[in-house]
């Protein structure tokens, strides 16, 4: 993790959520794979992202079973606790690309957190939107193959075309034994749609991807 000074672009993005510098900002810049927030771990700062893209995962009190997984490329980390007075992470924030972000101490923000419309307004859409993500997330376990599940992983998981994440991780994220996530990726590779590298999984057909990742690739189709 990185501490950079603050710039004007980041006082506008504080401005949008009704925010000063009396909120204490700091700019921090994640590296890929460096954690954000840590399930279980203790939390004191709301963060704002504005730039890059980051994974949130949740699991069972096992630890063996993913029952939440989604991505953020803008909008709050931490608010869940913030507004619940959580003092541990629900959560598990990883940078998937380098991630800015501006991390403000829950201390700082309470203090007029009642007069603040804007910020409790966007901090009610944003919430509302990640339980309509935690409803899909349940949906997609249910009705989609552990295929498409997998292919959607690989995509928004392979910053400049190369998967390189834990196997055992990935099988939890995407509902799989090991045994059957190596199979497929096995026969993605077989198919000419992935190719096993030293470093990781390299993507060689991303439109086969796409099309195997089924109706989760919606939205990645019409940003490609």
């Amino acid at each position: 993790m990185l501490t950079m000074p603050l710039t004007p672009d980041c006082l506008r993005a504080l401005a949008a959520y009704g925010l000063t510098e009396r909120a204490e900002p700091a700019l921090l810049r994640y590296f890929p794979g460096e954690h954000i927030t840590q399930e279980g771990q203790p939390i004191s700062r709301l963060r704002l992202v504005l730039r890059g893209s980051a994974k949130v995962c949740a699991s069972t009190p096992d630890g063996k079973n993913l029952i939440l997984c989604y991505y953020v490329s803008s909008g709050l980390i931490g608010d869940v606790e913030f507004m619940t007075g959580a003092a541990l992470a629900t959560a598990t924030a990883a940078a998937i690309t380098e991630v800015d972000c501006l991390a403000m101490p829950y201390a700082a923000l309470a203090r007029d957190r009642r007069e603040n419309a804007l910020l409790l307004g966007r901090m009610a859409e944003e919430l509302a939107r990640k339980m309509l993500r935690s409803s899909d997330n349940y949906l997609a376990a249910a009705l989609c193959s552990g295929e498409e599940r997998l292919c959607f992983y690989l995509l928004r998981n392979s910053p400049r075309g190369v998967f390189q994440d834990v196997l055992t991780d990935t099988a939890c994220s995407v509902g799989l034994s090991y045994r059957q996530l190596f199979r497929l990726l096995g026969q993605l590779c077989a198919d000419g749609v992935l190719k096993k590298r030293p470093s990781g999984y390299e993507i060689l057909d991303r439109p086969a991807l796409l099309r195997r990742a089924g109706s989760l690739a919606a939205g990645e189709r019409s940003d490609s």
